[in-house]
């Protein structure tokens, strides 16, 4: 958590982006870390997490983190929380909750209240236009016999 802590603040003084650092570790090895680089990158997906997340897959050569743990500094956003789930993370610590967050103007609770709506009821229009090709590809797929399954 210190080497999250210590990341969050690096990043920010650098001007690289909020606050925000996190590491993954696997037993007592440091496998990766991240801190926020949405400013520097102007890439707004560029959060420690999802950074951790990405160095860490390459560390490993693995898309699959199973006996990984991640620590940072504050609680992850929506996006990383995907990320995470998809990573398979074997948990998850972080030191600021996401209402501290908010106090300092990284307020995520409309993101959780959007995910809440019903898709046409959501503050961006989202419409679902089904398409003949689009499912051929997904039962293409289904079909494959030596997909690799995530």
């Amino acid at each position: 958590m210190d080497r999250a802590i210590d990341l969050s603040r690096r990043g920010m003084r650098a001007g690289e982006g909020g606050p925000f650092g996190a590491v993954i570790v696997r037993g007592e090895e440091i496998v990766a870390e991240g801190v926020n680089r949405v400013i520097a990158t102007r890439d707004p997906t560029n959060h420690a997490e999802v950074i951790a997340i990405r160095e860490a897959s390459r560390a490993l050569g693995s898309f699959d983190l199973s006996g990984c743990e991640l620590y940072a500094n504050a609680e992850p956003c929506p996006m990383c929380l995907g990320a995470i789930y998809w990573a398979r993370l074997d948990a998850v610590y972080f030191a600021n909750s996401r209402d501290d967050a908010a106090e300092i103007g990284f307020d995520d609770s409309m993101i959780y209240e959007e995910l809440d709506k019903d898709v046409d009821k959501r503050r961006i229009p989202f419409e679902h236009r089904p398409h003949p090709r689009a499912r051929a590809v997904f039962d293409e797929w289904l079909a494959t016999e030596d997909k690799t399954q995530y």
